[in-house]
């Protein structure tokens, strides 16, 4: 696999109540702006079976599947763009009470190198922009 963001950073909340703001994917669009809505099956708390759509900003649709779940210190979801397949991990430690994040994207399959990186581009803008604003919600 090859890695195409990797994201650490911090906020205002223990792991467990962190875990529970995000693990309410439908919730997301409040603070990544580039996300239009969420749906889930089966709707709710994300869970070891949950799969979903993300309907971004100017149409496109992003599905995905949860493929590890270690709450409340991991969870990764999988999804694809065009012939890649693409890993979103979501890790959470415990930093003196406080919850770090590392968000990484990695990608495999043919195209990877390429189309990967690409998508990487745009994916690192996009959160890029939104982190702050999810800080910002744990103030």
């Amino acid at each position: 696999m090859i890695e195409l963001v990797r994201r650490t950073f911090e906020v205002d909340a223990s792991v467990p109540d962190a875990w529970e703001h995000l693990a309410r994917v439908e919730a997301w669009p409040s603070w990544a702006k580039h996300i239009k809505s969420v749906t889930l099956s089966p709707p709710g708390a994300l869970s070891e079976t949950t799969e979903g759509t993300l309907r971004l900003k100017g149409g496109a649709r992003s599905t995905f599947r949860v493929e590890a779940f270690d709450p409340p210190r991991r969870w990764c979801w999988v999804g694809s763009f065009l012939t890649v397949r693409v890993h979103y991990d979501h890790r959470f430690e415990d930093v003196s009470g406080r919850a770090r994040l590392t968000w990484v994207v990695e990608a495999e399959g043919p195209g990877a190198r390429t189309l990967g990186r690409a998508f990487g581009a745009i994916y690192t803008r996009n959160l890029d922009r939104a982190i702050p604003t999810l800080q910002a919600e744990f103030r």
